[in-house]
């Protein structure tokens, strides 16, 4: 792969390369969430996989045109003569953890911790990446990191196309071999129909061989702190009870 980045332009270009394997992560709390609280709107629901149907070159050349036609920020898709186009996509970085980023681009992703610093990106950073037809998931979600400097396994984040469809949001989390740029062909220009989302991976179940040794030791720390604070909120809410009973017992036995 390809690729080329700046900070300040958020603009990243890539080609086809294979992805790596796959695991799942941990959540940033050990608790699960409340039943009916998800991290997206209220609104925001799982959306059941439709199925892909593949175009021919022509139906594709129509599409692009059709594409171009509607386009309004110049970010415009390019038919080459082997069949393979080139596009623009935009991801919105939806991340509850915070990133490790290198301080020193030039060292590579084997830098030492002292050339790391995590931060948290806020939610309506905004990237626009140029891709081909022929570019996975999984590429766009290393594209993306490589573009900020971000030393966190790749596996470790997942791609999801939003939807707006009768009034409501339908989310959907797809596929590592999925392509991208064919999805926002087929839905058009317009976010509103379609737009795409960089998350974290939501899952019970984790493979704790997907992190390294001191984001294992952070997770511990994050254990410890979260079990003190229940235990806090449950002595908390013992000693109230406590207090009332015994001013419920004071008022019952006390001389007439």
């Amino acid at each position: 792969m390809t690729w080329s980045s700046s900070m300040s332009s958020g603009y990243s270009s890539l080609e086809e390369e294979e992805s790596e394997e796959f695991f799942f992560t941990a959540r940033t709390s050990f608790f699960r969430r409340p039943p009916g609280k998800t991290r997206a709107a209220p609104q925001d629901v799982q959306k059941e996989r439709e199925p892909h149907v593949y175009l021919s070159k022509e139906e594709v050349k129509e599409k692009i045109q059709s594409y171009n036609s509607s386009v309004t920020d110049k970010l415009k898709m390019t038919l080459n003569s082997n069949g393979i186009y080139t596009g623009f996509i935009k991801v919105q970085m939806e991340l509850c953890r915070p990133i490790t980023v290198q301080s020193s681009p030039s060292q590579g992703r084997c830098a030492h911790s002292n050339n790391e610093t995590a931060f948290c990106l806020p939610n309506d950073c905004v990237n626009t990446l140029h891709i081909s037809s022929t570019n996975t998931v999984r590429e766009v979600i290393e594209a993306l990191l490589k573009k900020f400097f971000v030393t966190d396994n790749p596996a470790k984040f997942a791609l999801y196309k939003r939807c707006h469809k009768e009034d409501q949001v339908y989310t959907c989390k797809l596929s590592d071999r999925e392509h991208p740029l064919y999805l926002r062909l087929v839905a058009g220009p317009r976010t509103e129909m379609l737009s795409f989302v960089l998350r974290e991976h939501e899952t019970g179940e984790v493979m704790w061989e997907a992190f390294s040794l001191p984001e294992l030791q952070n997770f511990l720390r994050i254990l410890d702190k979260e079990e003190n604070e229940q235990l806090q909120i449950l002595k908390k809410r013992y000693a109230a009870y406590r207090d009332k009973l015994e001013e419920a017992l004071g008022g019952v036995w006390k001389p007439g």
